[in-house]
């Protein structure tokens, strides 16, 4: 639990008319001590609170999921330094809004007033309107907070960047919303009405949302009478089921494939099966799913493993026979095949240094050798002379050199020490005998 939040805090109502407004208002904290969470920057050793030991704030990006008090600590930030405090939204404003901000600041700073500037999701300004604001944070006209629930590094330009310090903002956690949950109840005036089971669920809906918990805790209150007590089954029945942070073409899409990408790679099959769950249970596309899976038997395993492509193959069509929800059994079959399956990325690195190479050296012709010879004219330029078929070999291998003499051998594809590739590299090996052997031989 934050250190930040006092447990005994009364209730704040002074005024009838407050039991109207939500209750996430009426319990927004009136200071910085006030504030739940987030204390590993407002904590005593914190970012923020140097920034104001110090006296100066700069300009700040406060990254994080909603409803963990983004918009509350701008705010309480410019009460505590004495700075007018200005607020506009992207999704609301343009040009002329930027414009008349900015000139009020400017007329505020020649009376010798500050102006702290909150720009809610400021990742939905375009690359123009995001640089507008750099001449007016260059020249202290404005100190410029910026809230955002996306990836400032992919959605903010790098010079508003430079200029800004990003924060970056936590999902309150068990205790914090614990501690909510306390600061309602003393604003509502009763205990919640569940009991202990309905009580941790209730918090397990917010996901780490501070206003969609007392969102929930009102619609509780508002459902209950003063003798009612909820169990588990009463809670799951009364309220809706928060759907999870997942945005199918933003940040928590990109977090939970690489997470998934990445348990397979190191051969957790439960941390998997979990991430996979959960991108499911947000709504992403099971043939997305699919596609990634196929691409990890290719990237992550490849030859230490020959079935993972084909067995990953195999349940994308399954999914395509059977449909949803018997489908998605496929592909969590396939996630644990891939996750415990040896990994290789030889091939992959093989491929990556061919590709490179291919890039870097033009078009040199093959050994004539291995070239076809349909002509006459072809044949009296040495097409085709002196190949072997390796077929008419006693090995089956001629030794032969296929690489262009301009480039002369290459090595691509090292085989490791782990699943079929072990017996592959014992091929190789061989192979690598014969071919010293018949070079000797012509030399």
């Amino acid at each position: 639990m934050s250190d930040l939040f006092p447990d005994n805090i009364p209730s704040v109502r002074s005024d009838p008319l407050d039991g109207d407004r939500p209750l996430a208002d009426r319990l927004r904290p009136q200071t910085l001590d006030e504030v739940i969470g987030q204390s590993h920057v407002m904590g005593e050793d914190g970012t923020l609170r140097r920034m104001l030991a110090s006296g100066r704030l700069g300009s700040l990006i406060l990254w994080g999921p909603p409803g963990t008090g983004k918009t509350t600590v701008a705010r309480l930030l410019a009460d505590a330094i004495g700075y007018r405090f200005e607020q506009i939204s992207a999704v609301f404003s343009g040009v002329a809004d930027l414009k008349k901000v900015f000139e009020t600041a400017r007329t505020a700073r020649r009376a010798g007033q500050k102006t702290l500037l909150f720009v809610d999701e400021i990742h939905r300004f375009n690359r123009a309107q995001q640089d507008s604001f750099l001449p007016v944070m260059e020249d202290g006209t404005v100190v410029l907070v910026g809230a955002t629930t996306e990836n400032p590094s992919f959605e903010l330009n790098a010079a508003l960047m430079s200029r800004a310090q990003v924060l970056r903002f936590q999902s309150l956690d068990r205790d914090d919303l614990e501690a909510l949950a306390r600061r309602a109840e003393a604003e509502l005036g009763r205990a919640l009405p569940l009991d202990g089971d309905a009580r941790e669920t209730l918090i397990s809906l917010a996901d780490g949302d501070g206003r969609a918990f007392l969102g929930l805790i009102e619609e509780v209150d508002a459902a209950t009478g003063p003798d009612e007590t909820l169990d588990h089954a009463g809670l799951t029945k009364l309220v809706q089921r928060r759907a999870p942070i997942y945005d199918k073409s933003q940040d928590g899409h990109y977090n939970l494939i690489s997470a998934l990408h990445k348990t397979v790679r190191g051969s957790d099959p439960d941390a998997a099966l979990y991430y996979f769950a959960r991108m499911l249970d947000a709504g992403e596309d099971p043939m997305f799913l699919a596609r990634r899976l196929i691409r990890m038997a290719v990237e992550d395993i490849g030859m230490a493993d020959p079935q993972a492509l084909p067995i990953a193959t195999a349940a994308k069509d399954a999914y395509h026979m059977l449909g949803s929800p018997e489908g998605e059994l496929a592909l969590a079959q396939v996630v644990v095949y891939l996750a415990t399956a040896p990994k290789s990325n030889a091939v992959y690195t093989a491929y990556k240094g061919a590709l490179a190479l291919a890039k870097q050296t033009g078009s040199p012709t093959p050994p004539m050798a291995i070239l076809n010879a349909p002509t006459k004219l072809m044949k009296s330029e040495g097409y085709g002379e002196g190949y072997i078929y390796d077929h008419d070999t006693p090995e089956g291998f001629s030794g032969q050199e296929y690489f262009p003499e301009k480039i002369g051998r290459q090595e691509f594809y090292k085989p490791i020490e782990r699943g079929f590739e072990r017996e592959i590299r014992k091929r190789m090996e061989y192979f690598g005998k014969l071919r010293e052997a018949r070079r000797d031989q012509s030399g």
